[in-house]
């Protein structure tokens, strides 16, 4: 066995062209990270926290629906356990997202810490699914797109947290940023779904447990049975062309 050089060895010219291209295919995150970071710089603003704060929590925490939960968690009581369970019920989804990713990056040599950490929804549906641009360098691509995307998220954030004193308007309210967002990203699933079980059971289930437990404790029950409510049904959540695929590769198996 040998050991992974520390960077690929790469001509400039080739450097650059991978640049271009991973800058290119990342304009319309730069877009729409512009408007939710500064959002989120407002918001953290709002709550009485100094610039500094989002800023380190953009380059430290790197999720976004996470760091709005986390801004509004650092102003209720402490809560360690709840915010643990929380972050990584919400971003459990990274999981799956490395494991699709390990034969991509397996051979990335030193820039494979940076790209693991860098591994965001808007990333992987750039490199786990697109095609690596022709007469770039992979290795150089996967960095420059990872490295570009979390610059757009810090510096949108840290243009949010600077300016917010200087708007020529009252910032008073802006954490409905928060359900807003939430509730944009509920009304895409919803249109893109088939069927509405899963988003009924959701809303369903959290009602409940806002009955149950009260609006301090709600939260942290009603993800764990979401949880529980999509395991037992993910075979009929499942969508149709996948459950064919499944049902052969089964047979086979049972075969032999």
């Amino acid at each position: 066995m040998h050991a992974e050089s520390p960077l690929p060895k790469t001509a400039p010219p080739l450097i650059l062209a991978s640049a271009k291209a991973a800058f290119r295919i990342t304009l319309p995150i730069l877009i729409g990270f512009g408007f939710c970071g500064f959002s989120y710089g407002l918001y953290m603003r709002s709550l009485g926290f100094e610039p500094v704060f989002p800023i380190l929590m953009a380059l430290t925490i790197f999720a976004g629906s996470l760091e709005f939960i986390m801004a509004s968690m650092l102003t209720g009581p402490f809560a360690p356990l709840t915010a643990f369970v929380i972050g990584l019920i919400v971003n459990a989804r990274h999981l799956f997202y490395g494991i699709a990713m390990l034969d991509r990056y397996r051979d990335t040599g030193a820039f494979k810490p940076y790209l693991i950490y860098g591994l965001i929804d808007e990333t992987f549906s750039i490199l786990g699914i697109g095609h690596v641009p022709e007469n770039v360098d992979r290795r150089w691509y996967y960095f420059f797109v990872s490295l570009f995307n979390e610059c757009y998220w810090v510096c949108s954030t840290a243009a949010g947290a600077f300016f917010s004193d200087g708007l020529p308007f009252d910032t008073r309210g802006v954490e409905f940023v928060l359900p807003a967002l939430f509730l944009a990203i509920f009304m895409n699933s919803w249109q893109q779904e088939r069927q509405h079980i899963s988003s009924l059971g959701g809303l369903i289930i959290t009602f409940g447990c806002l009955l149950a437990f009260g609006t301090h404790y709600f939260l942290l029950a009603s993800m764990a049975l979401i949880v529980l409510f999509l395991l037992l049904l993910r075979r009929k959540l499942q969508p149709a062309p996948m459950r064919e695929e499944a049902e052969p590769q089964t047979e086979q198996r049972a075969e032999q």
